[in-house]
């Protein structure tokens, strides 16, 4: 939010949704008309989203009125699209076949009578003006405000071609670029259907049950707290906790996961999932505009906003490439008359074809289009990418850095081995599970699960004078025998001769296989030796295998383990580099170092305890940003599924939607470039230029189309 807006946050701010743009420029144009009305302090309109911001009080009739030059539909930011009319019945395209028929017939006419015949006139005089009405009224509006955008350029080119006789090729101009620009539509709206589907994917409504009711309620209506009943089949409304019941969920809207999960009592579930089978009473915890799915809409269209550093190339270029081509093309009509005695209709007809072929249209739409529609096939499947300029990040990136905890393993260590030397396993285990519940400690909790898992009775053994030694362990009495929990390093301190070489042994060879060794013992004796070990994802070492396939050179993994337990890890998931042993503020350190040495670094964390180094990397990838408002405000990218497999789609995404955005730069200018050039033989004829541009236009965005094909 720039500091002028923060200013203004104070004043009323409202969103609507606006319905009709066709190119960046008119969505500028109106951002402008917005700006100067009476009331309104200032105006944002975020072109791929379609959605105007407006600071200040205005009416939706006022809003209609500024963009009345595009016959904007303003709407309510709530109010759902009222369905447009199918592309062919449009309004706007019903005038261009009418203007098309009257073209051929007057066409024919002049072959038959000759181009000069007053009914092939007329006819094509008719069709410049059914055809090319609303291009004019823009374009006499803008001559005399003397902005020159699109339909200023095409408005001399047209009344210019009729004033030298060629109306023929008027009339040829005034369709083709209807054409365009009906197409520019209808390409733009597919692009943000995207997101029009995403908003459609919660019900509008919920069974509520309040007190002894159940009623259907609609969801503005429903309050933190309410009780929510989603039968088999249905859809969640709402965000909650399941109070009641067992079922499996499908996810894939919110998270991209295919597989359905199982939710039961006290897990979380987020609108726009579809409950499969079980009958479920879910708490509401969040409101509707606070939903996962919603931020997750908000997200992305503010993405969408967010310019990428191509189109503000493309932007600055086309602000100097615009009155560039108007100058170039009235010397070309004017001095070769003047100074050379050629003649004044052909010169004339050359700088008009200029003007037409010089219009930015395929420029300017080339990068927007790419990233709206690379940013909604990442959230449909499941990864949120806050803007085009970490898109394009993603798809430079050399290296990517790994927290371990949570991103390669699943942060839940567990029991891996018992190794008892004086006593009964269970009895062994008892004992420790009993000490460990008063314990604090993580790797406590995974011998108490372990406890539970083989049924043993730890809550019934009585534990006195527990004491905690800090850094190594703790100590309790248990049937009057003072037992110690903790570290080798703890009994190597506490027993007269040290640990015994054969267990100092085993110590070793646990831990060379990365797990965690505790022990479990007297003052006298080691009674017991408990291995503990993070568990890899079954997904870290295809992923690392996969990002090394695609091109990433280095795959880091930064942990704060002991180096032996990382090396372990990093050998057994594929990783080119470890560090172990870091504390946060070396971990955020170490990505600057990377960052100085490679440039486009990524980090790729839970987002919790990582976010210093996620905010230091050139793109920060959080995990499982469904579940943490912490991932999703943090980082740059969203896993919204705890799933690391997302990541080779989001890079291929990435390099793909680059590639198109470089096509698409290369192409619209190569053929300005090729029209330019046929102007020298005087081969450019005005039809051949706006089909010039419309193609280029049609080819730009059919090729940015291709990311919705882009899957894992």
């Amino acid at each position: 939010m720039s500091e002028q807006q923060a200013k203004l946050s104070k004043s009323e701010v409202k969103t609507y949704r606006v319905q009709g743009f066709t190119c960046a420029n008119c969505a500028a144009k109106f951002e402008n008309n917005v700006k100067a009305l009476p009331g309104v302090q200032d105006a944002k309109v975020n072109f791929g989203a379609s959605k105007i911001t407006v600071w200040g009080t205005t009416t939706i009739e006022e809003l209609e009125k500024a963009g009345a030059f595009e016959n904007l539909k303003i709407r309510e930011d709530k109010e759902k699209a009222v369905k447009r009319e199918p592309f062919w019945k449009q309004k706007e395209n019903i005038k261009v076949y009418i203007s098309a028929v009257l073209l051929v017939i007057s066409w024919f006419l002049g072959m038959q009578y000759g181009e000069e015949h007053i009914f092939a006139t007329i006819g094509y005089a008719a069709s410049i003006l059914i055809g090319g009405y609303s291009l004019f009224m823009k374009g006499f509006k803008n001559l005399v405000r003397l902005q020159f955008d699109m339909n200023t350029l095409m408005t001399v080119a047209i009344l210019g071609a009729a004033a030298i006789g060629e109306w023929g090729e008027g009339a040829t101009v005034v369709i083709l670029f209807a054409i365009s620009e009906a197409l520019e539509r209808y390409s733009m709206d597919k692009a943000r259907q995207s997101i029009e589907s995403l908003m459609d994917i919660a019900p509008k409504e919920a069974l509520i049950r309040r007190g002894n009711e159940e009623m259907m309620v609609p969801v503005d209506d429903i309050q933190v707290g309410d009780i929510m009943i989603v039968k088999p089949g249905q859809k969640l409304a709402m965000d909650g906790i399941v109070i009641k019941g067992t079922s499996t969920l499908n996810q894939a809207a919110i998270t991209g996961e295919s597989v359905p999960v199982t939710k039961t009592v006290g897990d979380e579930v987020f609108a726009g999932t579809l409950n499969e089978e079980g009958l479920l009473e879910v708490k509401v915890t969040k409101r509707v505009e606070d939903t996962t799915l919603s931020k997750i809409i908000h997200l992305v269209e503010e993405a969408q906003a967010e310019r990428a550093p191509s189109q503000a190339f493309v932007d600055r270029f086309a602000k100097y490439y615009t009155p560039a081509i108007i100058i170039f093309a009235l010397l070309l009509a004017v001095i070769p008359p003047l100074f050379m005695g050629a003649d004044w209709s052909e010169w004339i007809y050359r700088g008009l074809a200029v003007l037409v072929v010089g219009c930015p249209c395929a420029l300017v739409i080339s990068t927007p289009v790419s990233i709206v529609t690379a940013i909604g096939n990442a959230a449909k499947n499941g990864v949120l990418i806050k803007g085009g300029i970490y898109l394009e990040e993603a798809g430079n990136l050399k290296v990517i850095a790994f927290d371990k905890t949570g991103t390669l393993t699943k942060g839940v260590p567990s029991v891996t081995d018992v190794v008892t030397y004086n006593g009964n396993e269970n009895e062994l285990m008892t004992i420790t599970a009993a000490i460990e519940k008063g314990s604090q400690h993580p790797l406590a909790s995974a011998i108490i699960r372990k406890a539970e898992e083989d049924g043993l009775n730890f809550n019934d053994v009585s534990v006195e004078e527990f004491q905690s030694i800090t850094g190594k362990g703790v100590k309790a009495k248990v049937n009057n025998e003072m037992y110690y929990v903790g570290s080798p390093g703890l009994f190597e301190e506490l027993l007269p001769n040290g640990i015994q070489s054969k267990i100092k042994e085993q110590i070793t060879d646990l831990q060379t296989q990365g797990k965690t060794v505790m022990a479990l013992g007297t003052e006298k004796e080691i009674l017991a030796l408990i291995a503990v070990a993070d568990e890899i994802r079954e997904s870290s070492k295809e992923v690392i295998r996969k990002l090394h396939q695609v091109g990433i050179e280095k795959t880091v993994m930064l942990t704060g383990d002991n180096q032996r337990t990382a090396e372990a890890i990093g050998k057994q998931v594929g990783v080119s580099d470890i560090k172990a042993d870091l504390l946060p503020e070396d971990k955020l350190n170490f990505i600057k170092e990377l960052r100085d040495k490679y440039r486009s670094v990524a980090m790729v964390g839970d987002g919790v305890n990582d976010a210093p180094a996620l905010a230091a990397s050139t793109v920060g990838v959080a995990m499982g940003g469904a579940g943490t408002d912490t991932a999703l405000e943090t980082a740059d990218i969203a896993l919204m599924s705890d799933d690391l497999s997302k990541l080779p789609y989001t890079i291929k995404l990435s390099r793909k939607a680059l590639a198109i955005i470089k096509q698409n730069i290369t192409f619209s200018l190569g053929i300005k470039v090729l029209a330019l050039l046929l102007i020298v033989p005087g081969w450019l004829t005005l039809w051949l230029a706006i089909f010039a541009d419309m193609g280029a236009t049609l080819i730009v965005t059919l090729n940015s189309m291709r990311l919705l094909n882009v899957k894992e």
